[in-house]
């Protein structure tokens, strides 16, 4: 029989800060509900792989309570840890160990691919799972919605540094990127005072450049952002005019990793994921060497992308995650499933979840960016909602 009051709950993707704050309030919130909740670790990854052993049979799940979760939003990170598994498009190589081979051709869609869906399913019912939340970026929500279309409830809350998640303003972890980015090249001042150097910071943003925007929004820098292929000879005047206004000598740009000039080539290199990404070049650091070796500044190159992620969840990702929460388990006990928590014109509502299909959601380059000045647009924001495009 199934329960009908067990709620699971996953974290998928890369890590940010307010994902344990978010499994701490679906615990309490569900408790107040009489509801029990059992956590599933290594993401997707737990929900194909839980007849497989890491040391004992029960390492891929954890039933959680208010004394296990009662001082985990303290810290960054997920206690129920993460993978990037895709259960519907999984190589030979990825599948568990414990798959025995005749049932390998159930799951095949094609040769060395194979969608695990129906034991997904399968291992839900056997944990007496009836409803699941599922934490993650584009890639884990994709996923969440093709559970959806299976007829599985589930609501989805939205979590990347990138902010690039359809259908809402605001995802987990964006806030405290940006608190930590200013933290870290204000300190960096100093450094690039004392050199009369020009620095480069590097930080996360595949395809959509709001990390890099806000971050120069804050910072009262150049950004270079996925959206607009900047030009190189502008940059390097605008840079070198920073540096020689400044009291101090230094000028600095922050640039998203999807960022580029016109003329350069964007290579990607390593095996891709199972979403089909692969790693991008450098681009900080091929920016610094064409700074120097073209415009003669000097320059240094800094990467801050995990430094991003890393640590405790700033004070609107620890209200925004504990909110996400409460909701998401309001709707499940009210029988809505199918959703993804959202804001929406600084208000909080139930989203549809993305297709994936629609890609990313990026920067209005009509609004939100000044392509002559390489820098945030700072006008006309009387009654705009934050965060908002």
């Amino acid at each position: 029989m199934i329960s009908k009051s067990r709620i699971g709950i996953l974290t998928g993707g890369g890590d940010v800060p307010g994902l344990n704050a978010v499994i701490k309030s679906v615990v309490y919130r569900a408790a107040t509900m009489g509801r029990s909740v059992i956590g599933i670790k290594r993401g997707w990854e737990g929900l194909t792989h839980l007849s497989d052993s890491r040391g004992n049979e029960n390492d891929y799940i954890v039933p959680l309570d208010r004394q296990n979760t009662r001082i985990i939003d303290r810290t960054g990170g997920t206690v129920l840890h993460t993978s990037r598994t895709n259960p519907s498009r999984m190589s030979l190589s990825a599948l568990p160990a414990s798959l025995p081979d005749n049932l390998r051709g159930e799951y095949q869609i094609k040769e060395g691919l194979f969608d695990l869906t129906p034991l997904v399913l399968k291992n839900l019912q056997n944990l007496g799972i009836d409803t699941l939340i599922t934490i993650g970026g584009d890639d884990t929500l994709s996923y969440s919605a093709c559970l959806c279309r299976e007829g599985f409830p589930l609501v989805a809350i939205p979590k990347t540094m990138d902010n690039d998640v359809r259908n809402t303003d605001y995802c987990i972890g964006f806030s405290t990127a940006i608190t930590r980015a200013q933290e870290l090249i204000d300190r960096r001042r100093t450094t690039m005072g004392s050199h009369e150097r020009v620095g480069v910071f590097r930080m996360f943003g595949r395809d959509a450049g709001f990390t890099a925007l806000y971050t120069g929004y804050v910072t009262s820098c150049r950004c270079l952002i996925p959206e607009h292929e900047f030009d190189l000879d502008r940059l390097i005047d605008l840079l070198a005019a920073d540096k020689k206004n400044n009291p101090r000598n230094y000028a600095f740009v922050v640039v998203s990793e999807g960022a580029t000039w016109k003329g350069r080539q964007v290579l990607e290199y390593g095996e891709a994921d199972a979403y089909g990404h692969r790693k991008k070049v450098n681009v900080g650091d091929d920016l610094a060497v064409a700074l120097k070796t073209k415009g003669g500044l000097p320059t240094y190159s800094s990467d801050l992308t995990y430094d991003l992620r890393s640590g405790d969840p700033d004070s609107v990702d620890r209200l925004v995650a504990i909110t996400f929460a409460n909701i998401a388990v309001d709707l499940l006990s009210e029988g809505i499933s199918g959703k993804m928590i959202a804001i929406k014109d600084g208000v909080y509502t139930a989203a549809e979840i993305p297709d994936q299909l629609a890609g990313p959601r990026i920067v209005s380059l009509d609004t939100l960016y000044d392509k002559v000045r390489y820098r945030p647009n700072y006008e006309g924001k009387l009654g705009v909602p934050m965060f908002l495009d």
